[in-house]
């Protein structure tokens, strides 16, 4: 399966949950390869951090930003059982390469109803993906969740009017994300047991059972 995560609006952590994700499936005895579709190359500069950290490496990130990516991607997916692409934010040529490789879109957006709104252009892709690729599927996913707020649960509650629906499982805001990140690592590293770790394994395996 090849999974991408993307947006139009950055900033909404399209990257953590592509690692996160990859681990997770990783963690499972699963192959799995991120591919980094963004000129910033954060998943890349992630996995030089973790080899100079000498941490073991249980998925391959490769860097393959440019809109040929919807011709190269299905190469990658012959060796793997997932695929994860980490997506640009505005980059239109890239952005539909993207999606054209993709069987599952998920949507990463914060709660709040500014990430509802910006999140129409993204929609306005996916229906065109779709006239190519009618089977694509998409979700929005809710990250940075503060626990229990009203903002968050009104947003869910907009969400689940559109196409596509938003995931059940939800991602919090928590720092073990971030203080994870600056050495390479991911928050099944630091603390497997923990919150952080539930969530994205709990995404994972909702957002699997998408698969084609």
């Amino acid at each position: 399966m090849i999974v991408a995560l993307l947006n139009q609006k950055g900033g909404v952590g399209k990257t953590t949950l592509a690692l996160h994700l990859a681990g997770a499936w990783a963690r499972q005895g699963q192959r799995v390869t991120v591919i980094d579709a963004d000129p910033q190359g954060s998943a890349l500069d992630w996995s030089e951090r973790r080899s100079r950290e000498g941490l073991p490496r249980s998925f391959g990130v490769v860097g393959l930003a440019r809109d040929t990516l919807h011709r190269e991607a299905p190469e990658f997916a012959k060796d793997v059982e997932h695929v994860v692409i980490d997506g640009p934010p505005r980059i239109a040529g890239l952005m539909r390469s993207a999606l054209l490789a993709a069987d599952l879109v998920l949507v990463p957006v914060q709660p709040s109803p500014f990430d509802g709104w910006a999140s129409a252009e993204m929609l306005a892709l996916i229906d065109e993906a779709r006239i190519y690729r009618p089977d694509l599927a998409a979700r929005f996913v809710l990250n940075r969740c503060a626990a229990r707020t009203v903002i968050a649960r009104e947003t869910a509650e907009t969400l689940t009017d559109h196409d596509p629906p938003v995931l059940a499982a939800t991602v919090g805001q928590r720092v073990a994300f971030a203080e994870t990140a600056l050495t390479g690592r991911l928050v099944f590293d630091a603390n497997p047991g923990g919150q952080a770790a539930t969530e994205i394994t709990t995404l994972a395996a909702e957002a699997g059972r998408l698969a084609p």
